[in-house]
């Protein structure tokens, strides 16, 4: 079976990081998670920590186009 002709383009590799910190929506939008849920949480009132668990929607332009550079094929 002969080989096929490679075509000369790299093939895109999504940042992992990236992809495991951020996920988009069914309506396109960008979210992520909040940080500072490892550890440290003794003291921290039930409130807080209620809202660490809460997806927030990214808003800055900068890191849209950023997250969508480092993971092109990112799925809602």
């Amino acid at each position: 079976m002969p080989r096929k002709a490679k075509s000369g383009k790299y093939k895109l590799k999504t940042h992992k990081a990236t992809s495991k910190r951020f996920r988009l929506t069914g309506a396109g939008k960008l979210v992520r998670t909040k940080g500072g849920k490892s550890h440290l949480r003794r003291n921290t009132s039930k409130r807080t920590k209620k809202q660490l668990s809460e997806m927030q929607t990214v808003k800055g332009r900068s890191i849209i186009k950023n997250v969508k550079r480092l993971a092109p094929n990112m799925e809602g």
